[in-house]
């Protein structure tokens, strides 16, 4: 048996010992959060350039509704905003993850859609297939529907409570900072709780300004789907019938059915991303989780 635990404790012993220049210990920087999000971002604008083949998107498309229904949770469930201050930054990478996706998918629709239906993975003829329910009408006014209610309901209401709440907090800065230091002249609150609540004021007027412009991110990624979708389906049928010798029936039937699902892939994170950034600035300065 100790034969046995000094095999097994053998790799662990000599990755821990490889050196890094200038990195150190090497398990040490597999376990640095800024490193994996500095390699995930550089992934995304790989993605953005090199051609995904159709099972890395299925898994790419996974994860980013995954990453979506996180960022819900972690909204939902935290009790100020500034608890998850970095969500303007979360933020623009989800949305860079779901253009990078959209472009691959948008690659293959275009260069492989006169093969079938699952010429850009199974995850995208999924949602177009059971949303579409052999109709490309019905998916097409889902489709739009769905754009509707994130770009014009969800992401212009958290937008314009996101300005207003920065623009308040800005306002109110002056005279909290006065109550803080008048809390202090009287011997209420010690230095240490002063400094305290001036950086709690700093950060708050600091998030709200960065969630005004933030809200931006979602609504330019909603046009950009539009935008995307009539690409796909006129470039699709002008390949599908001009180079691919398809019949008008059999490209309209393919490239709806890969643009309406690639459409629904994407708008569906951005819709649940959207709904997070609405549940987060209009908690604004209410203390305790979404059901308080």
């Amino acid at each position: 048996m100790s034969g046995m635990s000094d095999i097994t404790a053998a790799p662990a012993n000599a990755i821990s010992g490889i050196k890094l220049p200038g990195l150190g210990d090497i398990s040490a920087f597999f376990k640095r959060g800024d490193i994996a999000l500095a390699i995930g971002v550089l992934t995304i604008l790989v993605v953005l350039i090199l051609p995904l083949p159709p099972l890395l998107l299925d898994f790419a498309l996974a994860i980013s509704i995954i990453f979506s229904v996180l960022i819900l949770m972690t909204a939902l469930f935290i009790h100020t905003p500034l608890e998850f201050s970095a969500f303007p930054t979360v933020l623009l990478i989800a949305t860079m993850l779901r253009l990078a996706l959209n472009l691959a998918s948008t690659r293959l629709i275009l260069s492989r859609g006169h093969e079938g239906t699952d010429a850009a993975g199974h995850v995208i003829e999924a949602f177009g297939n059971f949303v579409m329910s052999g109709n490309f009408v019905i998916g097409i006014i889902v489709f739009a529907i769905l754009v509707i209610v994130n770009f014009v309901v969800i992401t212009k209401g958290s937008g314009r409570i996101a300005e207003v709440a920065a623009r308040f907090h800005l306002d109110a800065m002056p005279g909290k900072q006065m109550a803080i230091d008048a809390d202090l002249s009287a011997g209420l609150i010690d230095e240490k709780e002063a400094r305290r609540r001036r950086q709690t004021l700093e950060d708050e007027g600091g998030f709200f300004g960065a969630m005004d412009g933030a809200s931006k991110f979602v609504r330019g990624d909603a046009i950009a789907g539009l935008l995307v979708v009539f690409i796909n389906i006129i470039g699709g049928m002008i390949i599908g019938i001009v180079q691919q010798g398809l019949s008008f029936a059999d490209a309209a039937h393919s490239y709806t059915i890969l643009t309406v699902g690639d459409g629904l892939v994407t708008q569906v994170p951005a819709l649940i991303v959207s709904t997070a950034a609405g549940l987060l600035v209009s908690k604004a300065g209410v203390a305790g989780a979404a059901d308080k």
